[in-house]
C-alpha cells in the first residue's frame, strides 16, 4: 500500500484525484487543504510520498518543501501546479522537490511519475469512466460525443462533451468551475472562464428539446445540472 499526502486547497479538484486514485489497489490517500495541515499530516501520518499543490494558503507548496527537508530529506515531492514558467520548475526543484507536473495532466501520467519516484510497479488500469448517461429525454453517449433524443442525434465537440461528462458526474450538485477550467483549459482566468460560459450556452440549446433539464448558473461557484 502507498500511502500519499496529498495537499491541495482546491476541494473539488482534490476529491477527483483523490477518488481516481483510490479506485486502485495500490493507493491510500490522506488530503490537507492547506499547508500548514499538510504540515502536520506529514509529522503525524508518515507517508510514502508527497503530491503538493504549490499555490496554496497559508504555507505555499515550495515553502512547506523547504520545512520538510529540515526533517526528511529522501522523501519524494511531486509539486502539481499551473504555473509553467521555467523558472516556476527550476525553483521547485532548487527547494526539495523531485518532480513537476504541470495541470492539466492525465491521471495515469500522475501514477506513473509517482511510480517512479518510488520505484515501485503499479497497476495503472483506472476504474472505467460510465460511457452514458440518461439525461432527462437525452441519451448521452460519451464516447462518440453525441447526444440522442427521438432518434435525432447531436454532435458535441471534445470541451462540450467532457463539461457535460462532469455535470452529469455531479447531477443535482453544484460543478465547481474551477477545476474544470484547469482541467480543459490549463487556467482558470477571466477570458477562460468566459470561454465555459459560451460552452455552457452552447450544451443549454443542444438540450434545449427537454424542458425538464436545467443547467443553473451557481454565481461566483460554479453550475448545478437539474433533471
Amino acid at each position: 500500500m502507498i500511502h500519499i499526502l496529498l495537499a491541495e486547497d482546491e476541494i473539488a479538484l482534490a476529491k477527483i484525484i483523490k477518488d481516481s486514485l483510490e479506485s486502485l489497489p495500490d493507493f491510500k490517500i490522506t488530503l490537507a487543504s492547506n499547508g500548514e495541515k499538510a504540515f502536520e499530516l506529514f509529522r503525524q501520518i508518515k507517508p510514502d510520498i508527497l503530491v503538493l499543490d504549490v499555490m496554496m494558503p497559508q504555507l505555499d507548496g515550495f515553502t512547506l518543501t523547504k520545512m520538510i527537508r529540515q526533517m526528511n530529506k529522501h522523501i519524494p515531492i511531486l509539486f502539481l501546479t499551473a504555473r509553467s514558467s521555467t523558472e516556476d520548475v527550476v525553483d521547485g526543484f532548487k527547494v526539495g522537490g523531485n518532480d513537476y507536473l504541470k495541470k492539466p495532466f492525465d491521471m495515469e501520467e500522475l501514477i506513473v511519475r509517482i511510480q517512479a519516484l518510488l520505484n515501485r510497479p503499479i497497476d495503472i488500469k483506472l476504474a472505467k469512466q460510465k460511457e452514458e448517461y440518461q439525461i432527462g429525454a437525452y441519451r448521452f453517449r460519451v464516447a462518440h460525443q453525441l447526444l440522442e433524443i427521438n432518434g435525432q442525434t447531436e454532435s458535441l465537440s471534445y470541451r462540450e462533451t467532457e463539461i457535460l461528462r462532469m455535470l452529469c458526474e455531479h447531477q443535482n450538485e453544484v460543478l465547481n468551475r474551477r477545476p474544470v477550467l484547469l482541467a480543459l483549459w490549463g487556467d482558470d482566468n477571466f477570458f477562460n472562464a468566459r470561454s465555459m460560459d459560451v460552452f455552457i450556452t452552447k450544451l443549454r440549446k443542444k438540450l434545449s428539446a427537454d424542458p425538464n433539464i436545467q443547467i443553473v448558473n451557481i454565481r461566483g461557484i460554479g453550475y448545478k445540472l437539474i433533471c
